[in-house]
């Protein structure tokens, strides 16, 4: 598995209300993608971003970070393999990211994701 990105998931209240921060005086004003309890905003750069959740749609968990990999398949195999404990199970979703969420040894669930292709 290799790591592609990691983005912040910054837990919120109302990513509506949440918005005008990040996009007046962050400048981050490409709205990436809005699902209502997730969006991503980023500046000119695509590699300055940052996500606003505020509350995981299929998720029993929200991750604080989502970590998209090359080979999510493979990353599930080896996070069960290791024994970490599976927050959320490998699942496609409609929105088109198959992904799963995993525990840390330290608590912190993370998103591990891939786009579909």
């Amino acid at each position: 598995m290799r790591v592609i990105r990691i983005l912040p998931n910054l837990p919120v209240a109302d990513v509506g209300a949440a918005k005008g921060f990040y996009t007046d005086f962050l400048g981050l004003s490409t709205e990436a993608f809005n699902l209502g309890w997730v969006a991503r905003y980023t500046s000119p750069d695509p590699d300055v971003a940052v996500q606003l959740v505020s509350g995981d749609a299929t998720a029993p968990e929200d991750s604080v970070i989502s970590v998209q990999v090359d080979d999510v398949d493979g990353a599930y195999a080896e996070a069960q393999r290791l024994g970490y404990e599976i927050v959320h199970p490998l699942t496609t979703e409609p929105w088109g990211v198959r992904r799963f969420f995993v525990r840390a040894p330290d608590g912190n669930v993370i998103n591990v994701a891939a786009h579909r292709s």
